[in-house]
């Protein structure tokens, strides 16, 4: 006889995850994601907190990647369960003014994204050419509108993706050849420290991590697969290969994070360097390329900022077609639209930036202020058995939403504090 009222479906606590070279077919939407976080604003806010306070802030990378495993799963898990992404699913059940609120941070927060993708970019062309910024940037940014407009980027997209991932490893390598104090590093990965000087960095580095629009994003992109089930056990076996994605991915990027802190923290704070200007963050590349430094960064910064943009635009396009109601077709007119909308402003803004380096930190920080924003909806939608049925979160899930709302509300606070004067 059928259950009437099953049990919450939960991936921490129900069945296996013995490997299957099925799972195999369905990586790479969180891959497409963690892009999005090894970005020029990552650099930025990274190697900051390297150079300024060593690696006494190694923890907000272990923080913020655990939030973004159970934020950008739960995320997915929406997507694949109610076949709508996390834009259309607020319009549906959401009222007016709520979608209001929660779209219009969220397109503000894909501008920011944006901003910080076409700055990164248009500094790497900069570097390379010797052209003004501002020409650069509009280069960089015409140059991913005609990607996202003719939809050529997915043929392009692997290659940017492995060039981002060798400029990762570089960072891995260098871990070894300047010498870090290992044991330190390890002790502040897991081990919080903040006081009123840290934390403006800290939600830069965290904002950095957990990029609100991925969360948009993730939960349409993950439709693309095939995740059609006709039983309920092959859907709790297409879950856990979404979860396991997720899990692999921000991994990888939680390990090229905590390189680049570890590699500023001995290539500046080690010796005495403030960093005021990304173009110096090159010096962190010398002890493996020695005088291509330079270059090589800024082809990496171009890559980066090509590579991330792409995926700020189409979460820009899913966020403004999903809360307008229509359908996201991405040659339509709607999801175009979108695009613009979140593109133009960074471009423009970007253009007349004259400090790179706090623009790029400033953006990061700005994510983390509407990261609250974006994870009520996601708390909300998915523990209705409403909205998901048998799927709804578990204890186990509901506890972890809370958890990360709790985080990034008390450390928007504590920025807050900062700015008005509060020591603490």
């Amino acid at each position: 006889m059928p259950d009437d009222n099953p049990k919450p479906f939960s991936i921490f606590s129900d069945g296996r995850f013995g490997f299957n070279i099925e799972l195999l077919r369905y990586l790479g939407p969180g891959f497409l994601v963690t892009v999005g976080f090894i970005d020029p604003g990552n650099w930025a806010a990274n190697i900051a907190a390297g150079s300024e306070f060593n690696y006494s802030l190694l923890w907000v990378v272990t923080l913020g990647t655990a939030m973004l495993v159970v934020l950008q799963h739960i995320s997915a898990h929406l997507g694949i369960v109610t076949g709508e992404c996390l834009a259309e699913s607020c319009r549906r059940w959401f009222p007016g003014w709520a979608n209001l609120i929660f779209g219009g941070s969220i397109m503000a927060a894909c501008t920011a994204t944006a901003l910080a993708e076409f700055l990164g970019a248009g500094i790497g062309i900069s570097i390379i050419t010797g052209m003004p910024l501002s020409a650069s940037v509009v280069i960089a940014g015409t140059a991913v509108l005609m990607l996202v407009g003719v939809q050529r980027y997915d043929s392009i997209e692997h290659v940017v993706i492995a060039f981002v991932s060798i400029i990762g490893f570089c960072y891995l390598i260098e871990m070894f050849l300047v010498k870090p104090d290992w044991g330190m590093a390890a002790a502040a990965a897991f081990t919080p420290s903040l006081d009123g000087r840290m934390v403006f960095i800290a939600m830069g580095m965290l904002g950095a991590v957990v990029m609100p629009h991925n969360l948009y994003l993730h939960s349409e992109v993950i439709q693309r697969r095939n995740w059609s089930a006709a039983t309920h056990e092959r859907k709790k076996t297409l879950l856990r290969y979404e979860f396991l994605d997720t899990l692999l991915a921000m991994g990888a990027g939680w390990v090229i994070n905590a390189a680049m802190v570890v590699v500023a923290a001995a290539v500046f704070y080690g010796n005495g360097v403030v960093v005021t200007d990304i173009v110096q963050a090159s010096a962190t590349l010398r002890p493996l390329a020695g005088p291509l430094a330079t270059g090589l960064f800024a082809v990496a910064l171009l890559c980066a900022g090509i590579s991330s943009s792409i995926t700020a635009c189409l979460a820009g396009g899913t966020v403004f077609t999903g809360f307008l109601g229509k359908e996201i077709d991405h040659r339509g007119g709607w999801f175009r639209t979108g695009v613009l909308v979140a593109a133009v402003p960074a471009i423009v803004m970007a253009a007349f930036v004259t400090d790179t380096y706090k623009a790029l930190i400033w953006s990061q920080v700005l994510l983390s202020l509407q990261l609250p924003l974006s994870v009520l909806p996601l708390i909300l939608l998915t523990r209705s058995r409403k909205v998901m049925g048998r799927y709804a979160n578990g204890r186990v899930e509901g506890l972890l939403l809370y958890l990360c709302a709790v985080v990034s509300v008390v450390l928007n606070g504590l920025l807050v504090l900062s700015f008005v004067g509060v020591g603490f």
